[in-house]
């Protein structure tokens, strides 16, 4: 697949562990970070996944702001901030960059992008499509991200892309992503959603019991669950439900 080999923006993070006063206090209490030396990009795509409450939102949104994006979102150029929600993660993390530099990128954060689309329309920033992103549904104005904004060459960061995403609208995201990486970009996604994780060749990350390790897509338990709910349905919901 073309790409595989291709130009990598973030290469590698490290945790500068010497930094840190107490592994005590969070978010250096939890188990992925406390075990956590370093973390290496080696495919265009890269899925972080794990349960709820295991660090993988912590991390992404760490990275983010490292690379120098918004902590609510948005693109390098945005600088607001209406909650100061985010951890001092980003402030002990090392970024190894590649030797290119990408012309495009962003951050999307599912549960703060309404405050994006705020300053989106207070700003009068081109570039999201025809209408303003809050005269659209949740899943529109994530599309037209997707669509208009993202313009390739770019280092893409998305923390829970299918919140506001129906099933089809994940599989245009996979479509969509595609063409972005032929188009020599990188993405860098923290994801519930087995359809997304199903992206080729991508490099899936798994946070398990405080360790960060690669898996492959049918041993993740977004297939297994989904794949066994699918194949006995009316079995589980039985047992579930007595």
């Amino acid at each position: 697949m073309a790409g595989l080999d291709r130009k990598q923006f973030l290469k590698e993070v490290v945790l500068n562990r010497d930094w840190i006063a107490s592994f005590d206090e969070y978010p250096f209490s939890l188990p992925a970070i406390q075990n956590l030396e370093s973390l290496a990009f080696d495919r265009p795509v890269t899925f972080l996944v794990g349960e709820n409450g295991s660090g993988k939102s912590t991390l992404i949104e760490a990275i983010a702001i490292a690379w120098g994006f918004n902590a609510e979102g948005g693109s390098t150029a945005f600088r607001f901030s209406t909650a100061a929600a985010h951890s001092e993660l980003h402030r002990h993390l090392k970024l190894i960059r590649g030797i290119w530099q990408p012309t495009d990128g962003y951050f999307l954060r599912a549960e703060s992008f309404f405050n994006v689309a705020t300053q989106v329309d207070e700003l009068g920033v081109s570039g999201y499509g025809a209408r303003s992103l809050h005269e659209q549904s949740h899943g529109e104005s994530f599309m037209s991200l997707l669509m208009d904004r993202f313009r390739g060459n770019g280092m893409y960061i998305l923390d829970e892309p299918e919140a506001a995403l129906s099933p089809n609208r994940q599989l245009a995201l996979i479509a969509r992503m595609h063409d972005l990486v032929k188009a020599d970009s990188q993405f860098l996604i923290a994801t519930h959603s087995p359809i997304i994780l199903g992206y080729p060749h991508a490099r899936i990350l798994l946070i398990d019991e405080g360790v960060i390790r690669p898996v492959e897509y049918e041993e993740t338990e977004h297939y297994r669950v989904t794949r066994d709910f699918l194949l006995r349905r009316e079995r589980m919901l039985k047992v579930l439900l007595e």
